[in-house]
């Protein structure tokens, strides 16, 4: 069989999985990416009939502290954005909407707090900000909510924020470090959200090109059915033509395809630990229109019905045809509705009336609609009973894993940038002192 030596080869073409890539070959590495499918993993752009499809959640959370920003510096990624607009996101509160009160903007003006529950909201922001509240990891949300004593009102608007920002019906469950955690990097940026101008398409593009332009090699449609292990340390990755080689492995592959490939390998056991986690699920409703249906929102939340709509066309100018419009709507699901054909029904037949709500006329202008009925935003809920996958494990020396069932900073896909980022920047420093050794 043929071999392949490299610096560092990564299994997995995601996201997690290119911009380590594009980091590594940068850096001088010589690189390889084996990707059984398409690149990009679940983050895929899908054209049709002249719309841009975006699969997943494409939306970048504080990018002025997240980690695609520090990548897009650093390669110098030709990236444009487009930044949400705070005051246009709205609450849906059955007879009105509105403001979401993610900053100070928005807690003035919001209705969903009144007199000195709007304090009380500042007061936790503030202490979140500063540090001081960090929450517990043996102590969810909920309980740590429920210990302090906080206000019904303000409450729930954290609760309902959670319910935004980590794509979850269940807020409740969420680790309360894991909360404070990420709003304290939410509440400090100036830049909340923001959309790709060509959405995933673009991203996944400019990683190809950085990857070839510095020499590194990009092999699809081949799976990594194998890998041998030496004195703690992987040796080679095979497929079905041609055995790779190197220096250090990145694994960016989902945990059940983990576990298939380290059976026998000194992390097996560690794996294992992964086998029945809950993915996050929700469902995927996008429409595309000929013609725009003005509204003085571009986002709007249910929170009875945890259902939101976002106007995508608004931010990423090449979504849709021009004229037309781009609509996308999630809706969250559990445990129970995962595997429900009668509860997908009931949930898209909700989201068509939160349609009919608030963009009236949808219906006649609709050119294509595109339904995810059950939709993986991220492959690791996190839960009291669920937390990621360590990026290093001592007993495999020189493999690595990332993405976004990984630990790291931020949620979704910050998760597979901040993994990603963390385990090159050890994998640059390891083989610097090495080469001074």
């Amino acid at each position: 069989m043929k071999k392949s030596q490299y610096d560092v080869v990564i299994v997995g073409g995601g996201l997690a999985g290119l911009s380590a890539a594009a980091k590594l070959s940068h850096h001088g590495k010589k690189v390889a990416v084996i990707e059984r499918g398409k690149l990009g993993g679940r983050a895929m752009t899908i054209k049709m009939k002249g719309f841009q499809f975006n699969f997943g959640a494409h939306a970048i959370y504080g990018r002025d502290q997240s980690f695609l920003t520090t990548i897009e510096k650093e390669l110098g990624l030709r990236l444009y954005w487009s930044d949400f607009t705070q005051m246009k996101a709205k609450y849906d509160l059955g007879e009105e909407v509105s403001v979401v009160p993610s900053n100070i903007g928005g807690l003035i003006q919001t209705k969903l707090l009144k007199g000195m529950d709007k304090f009380r909201f500042a007061y936790h922001i503030m202490f979140t900000m500063l540090g001081f509240e960090k929450g517990d990891p043996d102590i969810s949300i909920h309980d740590w909510l429920e210990n302090k004593k906080v206000s019904p009102a303000v409450k729930e608007m954290m609760l309902n924020l959670a319910s935004s920002n980590f794509f979850t019906g269940e807020p409740e469950r969420i680790p309360s470090d894991v909360f404070f955690g990420y709003y304290r990097r939410l509440f400090k940026t100036n830049i909340p959200v923001s959309y790709i101008q060509g959405g995933w398409a673009k991203l996944i593009n400019e990683f190809i090109r950085i990857i070839e332009k510095n020499g590194g090699e990009i092999i699809t449609k081949t799976k990594a059915n194998g890998i041998k292990v030496e004195q703690k340390k992987v040796t080679e990755v095979h497929t079905n033509k041609v055995t790779y080689t190197a220096k250090d492995f990145i694994f960016a592959i989902p945990p059940e395809e983990l576990r298939e490939l380290f059976q026998g390998s000194p992390i097996e056991s560690e794996l294992e630990r992964y086998k029945n986690f809950e993915p996050t699920y929700v469902m995927f409703y996008d429409i595309g229109l000929k013609k725009r249906i003005d509204s003085s929102y571009t986002y709007i939340f249910d929170r009875d019905r945890q259902i939101f709509i976002t106007d995508i066309s608004y931010y990423d100018m090449e979504a849709a045809p021009p004229g037309g419009q781009l609509l996308q709507a999630v809706a969250y699901l559990k445990k129970n509705e995962v595997n429900d054909p009668n509860a997908h029904e009931k949930i898209k037949q909700r989201i068509e009336a939160f349609y009919d709500k608030h963009y009236d006329g949808w219906r006649k202008e609709l050119v294509v609609p595109r339904v995810s009925k059950v939709a993986v935003v991220q492959a690791i809920k996190w839960t009291m009973n669920q937390r990621g996958l360590p990026t290093h494990f001592s007993n495999l020396t020189n493999s690595y894993f990332a993405g976004d069932w990984c630990q790291g900073a931020g949620q979704l896909s910050e998760l597979s940038f901040s993994s990603a980022y963390d385990v090159c920047q050890r994998i640059i420093k390891e083989q610097a002192a090495q080469n001074s050794a």
